[in-house]
């Protein structure tokens, strides 16, 4: 394996960047990896370092700008020397071999479709993240959702992105073969919009879509599911009164131009790069219909997680660090610029950023500013994935009796999540479901069998 761990550069060290990595082209990174003396050497010294670093990022609210004036201001063997005589170092350090202990597999191959819901899994390679933890991730851009479950299934991926119902779906037997998937965290919530075409700007009423075609990125999507609840609270059958289609996602902004599609449920960035070729405008945001809501998620299968417990530890800590880095919104605009390269999403750097920051035009003449537009929390909240299943069972996507608390606690890992969250000194949630408001309507996980037979629109 490389060692030439970036991230994993001396926090004492003012002058470098423990959010940038080997596979960073920043001119700070390159100059940095010219003199790599510093770096550690060994699997054991890279779990020592990994213990500063965390200690030092922790001290500092995550920040490196403020870690590294501040081992300028007062001088990095300072810092060192007084953190040394309030916490026992060494035996924090030895604690972490043991309990971590060696990695079973440290060059791992994780998929991703090229859109902002994968901001961690995809910035966690150029800025490091993955090495942080002694982890060689490629990370391999796929160009659908089917290829992402295929490859997962068949092991060509060792981990991926993907959509929040995937891996329940996986689990079931839903769309594909049965294997057990698990998801110990989630990607982002909030982060898609429903665009319609030009044209189309007189209808923003849904109950003008009589007879529309709408794209989702896949059957089993957050974007499926929230655009059939949309519409079917506005009075139309989607599945009679609009055609659905499964448009892989950087194909839906060449459909909208072509008149395949009057519309789109889409991940990001792509509903605001409709915007920018003005083909389309952002007729809602899905935080607008359920504020919080899902999309996608980090999984990987159940036998991956139980054969390599070390090598998964790590895989989780680096995402829910990754997560919680893009949370933050004043470091938005360097992930932009991080994940813009062709390799990652291929995209202009300022469509990226309006979708990140929040402060975006709508294609109707506006300029607004939602910084919520889209966030980053890695909780998997078992009533999420309650709620996905509802909406599989009403539109007929699994049938029978459904035990939709065990799927949810076998699925959707929350107190491995949990865990992680609280090691890394980040705050986690005590309970694992919580009651959701969907377009006005409360929705209460504890009874979903009858949540699902309360809608008149339904095929189960």
């Amino acid at each position: 394996m490389n060692n030439d761990h970036n991230s994993l550069g001396n926090p004492f060290d003012h002058r470098q960047s423990l959010v940038h990595g080997r596979h960073c082209g920043c001119g700070e990174c390159s100059a940095s990896r010219d003199d790599a003396s510093d770096a550690p050497r060994d699997s054991e010294a890279m779990m020592d370092r990994v213990v500063e670093s965390a200690l030092v990022r922790g001290i500092f609210g995550h920040s490196d700008m403020h870690r590294r004036q501040f081992m300028k201001l007062v001088g990095g063997g300072t810092v060192a020397a007084a953190l040394s005589t309030i916490l026992p170092l060494g035996a924090i350090k030895a604690a972490a071999q043991e309990s971590l202990g060696p990695l079973e597999k440290s060059q791992l191959d994780i998929g991703f479709i090229p859109i902002t819901c994968a901001t961690p899994i995809i910035m966690a390679h150029p800025m490091g993240f993955y090495e942080r933890y002694g982890l060689d991730v490629n990370v391999i851009k796929a160009a659908g959702w089917a290829l992402i479950r295929d490859n997962s299934l068949n092991d060509r991926f060792d981990a991926a992105h993907m959509l929040t119902p995937m891996p329940l779906a996986m689990t079931l037997g839903a769309g594909s073969s049965s294997r057990h998937f698990v998801a110990p965290a989630i990607e982002n919530v909030n982060g898609q919009a429903i665009v319609l075409h030009n044209d189309h700007q007189d209808k923003r009423d849904p109950a003008q879509w009589r007879g529309f075609t709408f794209g989702v990125p896949f059957e089993y999507s957050m974007h499926n599911f929230l655009l059939r609840y949309y519409v079917a609270e506005h009075g139309l059958d989607p599945d009679r009164d609009i055609q659905i289609r499964v448009i892989p996602p950087p194909e839906m902004v060449a459909n909208l131009r072509a008149g395949n599609i009057d519309g789109f449920l889409s991940p990001d960035p792509f509903n605001q790069r409709a915007v920018y070729e003005r083909i389309g405008f952002i007729h809602l945001l899905t935080k607008e219909i359920w504020d919080g809501h899902p999309c996608c998620a980090f999984a990987t299968s159940a036998r991956f997680a139980r054969e390599n417990p070390n090598t998964y530890g790590a895989l989780l800590r680096a995402i829910v660090d990754a997560t919680q880095y893009s949370s933050d919104p004043a470091n938005r605009a360097e992930i932009a610029e991080a994940i813009a390269p062709a390799a990652y999403l291929n995209q202009p750097v300022t469509v990226i950023e309006q979708v990140l920051t929040g402060r975006f035009a709508d294609g109707l003449g506006n300029v607004q500013n939602v910084p919520d537009r889209i966030d980053f929390d890695p909780f998997p909240w078992h009533s999420m994935a309650i709620w996905i299943l509802t909406q599989m069972k009403r539109w007929g996507y699994i049938n029978g009796d459904i035990d939709y608390q065990q799927i949810a606690r076998d699925v959707y890992l929350a107190t491995d999540a949990r865990e992680v969250m609280r090691e890394l000194g980040y705050d986690a949630p005590e309970e694992n479901a919580r009651r959701f408001e969907i377009m006005g309507k409360t929705f209460d996980y504890t009874e979903p069998e009858a949540y699902v037979e309360s809608f008149a629109l339904r095929r189960s």
